[in-house]
């Protein structure tokens, strides 16, 4: 799984760190811009075969949602979940779903 975080708008510099320290079994990656600056930070996650994700508004206090979605997404065959719920908080934080 690989994990994109966008350094172009975050005032959050050091937020790839924070999620490198936090995510573990994870490739984070910082990229250039996402086109997500109305909703810093933002952040994808993808896996070969599967949807992707992107989410925006992003902290450090989401750190535990993020760690629980990583755990759904492993365990997904296609990325996709049957009931959004499970996403607690990062539902109402998610930009995009791209097909896998």
């Amino acid at each position: 799984m690989k994990v994109s975080v966008c350094r172009s708008c975050a005032p959050q510099t050091r937020f790839v760190d924070f999620l490198r320290d936090g995510l573990q079994g994870v490739e984070v990656e910082s990229v250039d811009c996402m086109s997500g600056c109305t909703r810093a930070q933002t952040v994808a996650f993808r896996e070969s075969g599967k949807v992707a994700y992107l989410f925006g508004d992003l902290t450090r206090d989401d750190l535990a949602e993020l760690q629980n979605f990583i755990s759904l997404y492993a365990a997904s065959e296609d990325g996709t979940f049957a009931d959004a719920r499970v996403l607690g908080s990062l539902r109402s934080k998610a930009i995009a779903r791209i097909p896998g």
